[in-house]
C-alpha cells in the first residue's frame, strides 16, 4: 500500500519555526524524489522543495533560505524545516511522491499569525 503521511502543522507567530513530517511507504521513499507542496487558500497548489533518492534537493525561491527539506532513510521519513515564517507562507502543505502513480498526502495545515 502506498502511503504519504504528514505531521507537525499548527499556528506560529511570524518569525518563527516549523518543522513537517512526512513518512512514506517504503516503495515509494526509496524510488523517486519526495517533494513538498502548499496550497494557500484560493491559490493554486505549488512546489516548495523535493529531495531525491540519493539526497538532492531542490527549492522554490519563495523559501530559499528559510526552508530545509532532509530525509531520514531508517525512519522513511522526509522532514521539511521552516524557519523565519512569514505572513504569506500559510497553507495546507502536502507531501508527493511518484510510485508507479502519483501520491499525495492529506496535508497540514500551516498558521502563520501574531
Amino acid at each position: 500500500q502506498v502511503q504519504l503521511v504528514e505531521s507537525g502543522g499548527g499556528l506560529v507567530q511570524p518569525g518563527g519555526a516549523l518543522r513537517l513530517s512526512c513518512v512514506a511507504s517504503r516503495g515509494i521513499f526509496r524510488a523517486n524524489a519526495i517533494g513538498w507542496y502548499r496550497q494557500p487558500p484560493g491559490k493554486e497548489r505549488e512546489m516548495v522543495a523535493r529531495i531525491t533518492s540519493d539526497g538532492r534537493t531542490d527549492y522554490a525561491d519563495s523559501v530559499k533560505g528559510r526552508f530545509t527539506i532532509s530525509r531520514d532513510n531508517a525512519k522513511n521519513t522526509v522532514y521539511l524545516q521552516m524557519n523565519s515564517l512569514k505572513p504569506e507562507d500559510p497553507a495546507v502543505y502536502y507531501c508527493n511522491g511518484f510510485y508507479f502513480g502519483n501520491y499525495w498526502g492529506q496535508g497540514t495545515q500551516v498558521t502563520v499569525s501574531s
